[in-house]
């Protein structure tokens, strides 16, 4: 799915409900990275997500560049943050750039309208 928007016309996302989905169906092959603050990671994240971020600082860049490092640059990988309203995340522009600078061709962002506890965590959508 590409949604447009004023800052993201050609970007892919995935919707909170096609990914646990995914996750469900055991697709082992997708790697989730959350790229917000280590509060929200620590108080609940999708199972199986490694804690990447947050990207809007330099040093979070580096946790994310060296959580991706070893990864294939075509493996399914999916970022998120939820620490806020979509248009006012401040993480996953600069996440999904470094993303594309280390030539990762299948990357795509969680659309978390809200926030992650309103669109994952109470849509009933697993947690860890």
């Amino acid at each position: 799915m590409v949604l447009a928007g004023a800052w993201a016309a050609d970007l892919a996302v995935v919707q909170p409900k096609e990914l646990a989905g995914q996750l469900a169906g055991h697709r082992a092959t997708i790697v989730v990275l959350q790229v917000g603050p280590n509060v929200l990671y620590r108080s609940k994240h999708i199972p199986g997500a490694i804690y990447a971020g947050p990207a809007n600082r330099p040093e979070g860049l580096e946790v994310l560049k060296a959580a991706a490092a070893k990864l294939p640059r075509d493996r399914e990988i999916v970022l998120y943050c939820g620490c806020c309203p979509w248009d006012h995340c401040p993480n996953i522009r600069p996440a999904l750039e470094l993303m594309r600078q280390m030539g990762f061709t299948h990357v795509r962002a969680l659309y978390v309208p809200d926030n992650f506890k309103a669109d994952w965590i109470d849509q009933g959508y697993p947690v860890e």
